[in-house]
């Protein structure tokens, strides 16, 4: 099992891959799941608006895609995120690209993870859980800068 990244359609490089590896698979074995094959896809708008009218007959633009393939307690699917969205989401959060690309990243898993975000109860828990991920990567990772 494994968790991949791949990009396409635009001019990209991921900071901390395996950092980022580390961090969702121990977000997925705290809640005592077993991570299975994720592959995430950075990509442009483009890209995202063609799969999103595609596969989910949606006209618009969003930061990222989640296609669910899990199976009991494995945790798998396929995550595109379009690195346009996320950098001018950062931009009016006001947030680093690094910061909001790590939440987006995080958003993927946890709808992998059953959390829905339709409706407002179910953003309002989303947001939750995205900001106990991110404590968990600055707990993770706090070593590591001081030193």
């Amino acid at each position: 099992m494994a968790i991949r990244f791949a990009i396409q359609s635009v001019d990209f490089e991921l900071p901390e891959e395996q950092k980022i590896r580390k961090w969702i698979a121990e977000v997925i074995v705290r809640r005592g799941m077993t991570v299975g094959n994720i592959n995430y896809l950075f990509c442009d708008d483009e890209h995202e608006l063609e799969a999103n009218r595609r596969y989910l007959d949606h006209d618009t633009y969003t930061d990222i895609i989640t296609f669910d393939y899990v199976a009991g307690n494995l945790i798998s699917g396929d995550i595109m995120i379009s690195v346009e969205r996320v950098e001018e989401n950062a931009e009016k959060l006001n947030v680093s690209f690094e910061q909001e690309l790590r939440r987006v990243i995080i958003h993927g898993v946890l709808h992998l993870l059953g959390q829905g975000d339709k409706s407002e109860g179910e953003a309002v828990e989303m947001r939750r859980q995205e900001e106990e991920a991110l404590k968990l990567w600055d707990e993770m990772f706090r070593v590591e800068r001081e030193v």
